[in-house]
């Protein structure tokens, strides 16, 4: 999933020479194309999926956090596959204005980028064997899943990120399979708390993906990658952003006036004003602008993650 780091980064033309930047094949090479910023995504379902565990009486810390070094492997995985697959496809050139790739830069090659790809994936199965030890072999079939779909983002013939699907994917797997398979592996369920909760998580992850294919909407045009951005524009594209964003604050309030779950549970609306502010700067800000409104639009998940996982825990009704 393309889920840039939220952070500014030099242009690719001087990226070669800048003193900050690691040496090619380097350890620092590697962590830059890990994206360590994305991670909030892999970690946010998990923690609200435990949230649900234990708001149930089920929650058990082990399987949680293989569950959650799973989910950050498969992150990782992820990235590696965007790095080199969107070079190799064109999408990665001079013109980019989001965060360096390791592999555009030259701090990889591609051939480096696919063994450490398969490399990260081969641990994120080793980590699904113990899970499913614990949770039975639907976890072997997820995880396969996961790969695969990540693979096919912007790998192989059809590359789902290429034709439109990248928002339908990262709501799916960093929303419902993400939190739904964290809470089966503790409680050997999905219950509806878990299928209502994965809402919001997917929404704003898929938000994050939103603001990168704005930013990257003209460049995207060029390489031939139709996101939701490029076939519909940018007002479009916007709407659905905020949209994402007041649907996130929806589903806690639901939760409380249905009376699945007490008042507490409204923890997540603290997080209002940033999403606020969020919600008005995407109007405003274009180009590489759109970089820091990444990076708070990824505090945003974590925030609301945080406090809506709390409410969760500790709203649960004898």
């Amino acid at each position: 999933m393309t889920l840039d780091d939220a952070v500014t980064e030099p242009a690719p033309s001087v990226a070669r020479t800048a003193p900050s930047l690691p040496k090619p094949g380097s350890l620092g090479a590697w962590v830059l194309a890990a994206r360590p910023k994305t991670l909030v995504a892999g970690a946010v379902p998990v923690a609200v999926g435990s949230a649900c565990a234990q708001a149930l009486g089920g929650f058990r810390l082990t399987p949680a956090l293989a569950a959650l070094v799973g989910a950050l492997l498969l992150q990782v995985g992820c990235n590696f596959a965007n790095d080199v697959f969107d070079h190799e496809k064109g999408a990665d050139n001079a013109d980019r204005l989001g965060p360096l790739r390791a592999v555009q830069a030259g701090l990889l090659s591609p051939r480096q980028m696919r063994l450490g790809m398969l490399i990260v994936f081969g641990l994120a199965l080793a980590v699904g064997v113990y899970l499913t030890s614990v949770a039975g072999p639907l976890i072997v079939l997820i995880g396969l899943l996961s790969i695969a779909s990540a693979l096919a983002y912007t790998g192989g013939p059809y590359p789902l990120g290429y034709h439109g699907f990248g928002d339908l994917f990262v709501f799916l797997f960093f929303g419902l399979v993400a939190v739904c398979g964290t809470a089966f592996v503790e409680l050997g369920f999905v219950p509806p708390l878990a299928l209502v909760a994965a809402l919001p998580v997917g929404a704003l992850s898929t938000a994050i993906l939103v603001v990168n294919n704005l930013r990257d909407l003209e460049t995207d045009a060029r390489a031939g990658k139709r996101t939701l951005a490029v076939r519909f524009g940018e007002a479009p594209t916007i709407a659905e952003y905020r949209a994402l964003l007041v649907a996130s604050y929806l589903v806690p309030i639901g939760l409380v006036l249905s009376g699945t779950l007490g008042p507490i549970a409204l923890l997540p609306l603290g997080a209002g004003p940033l999403a606020a502010r969020i919600g008005i700067r995407i109007a405003g800000e274009r180009g590489r602008e759109l970089n820091l409104l990444l990076a708070a639009t990824a505090r945003h998940l974590f925030v609301f993650g945080a406090l809506f996982s709390a409410g969760i825990a500790l709203g649960a009704k004898p």
